[in-house]
């Protein structure tokens, strides 16, 4: 009865992973086709039309490579911690801790990707 309740976590917890990394591939598509949009709105850019694609380009892998990268280290942090709990359930509250360290990375790639957004304009 444990095993199959630990095969159905860990099933959940790789369809979370891939939705995370097809969302944030949606988004990094997101941010690189709305550039020449976005450059065309602003009247009086003082930046070149190559650094406006090149700081696009940078926002969209900070965002993307970040979220595949805070994926990838949920995935193998998620399914260690799902072994771990089926041991000594007692501890979530620490496992937790290291999943939600994992996903501080997609965090934090969406921030640089903010802030390099936040230059252009």
């Amino acid at each position: 009865m444990s095993a199959r309740r630990d095969v159905r976590i860990g099933g959940i917890v790789i369809a979370l992973t891939v939705t995370t990394a097809l969302l944030s591939a949606v988004a990094s598509a997101m941010l690189l086709w709305s550039g020449p949009v976005v450059a065309a709105n602003v009247v009086a850019a003082k930046l070149p039309s190559d650094a406006w694609a090149w700081g696009l380009v940078g926002a969209a892998l900070a965002t993307g490579l970040s979220s595949l990268g805070a994926g990838y280290a949920v995935a193998k942090v998620g399914t260690a911690a799902v072994g771990a709990l089926a041991e000594k359930p007692e501890l979530l509250g620490r496992l937790l801790i290291f999943v939600g360290l994992a996903e501080g990375i997609a965090i934090y790639g969406l921030i640089v990707s903010i802030l390099i957004l936040d230059r252009l304009v």
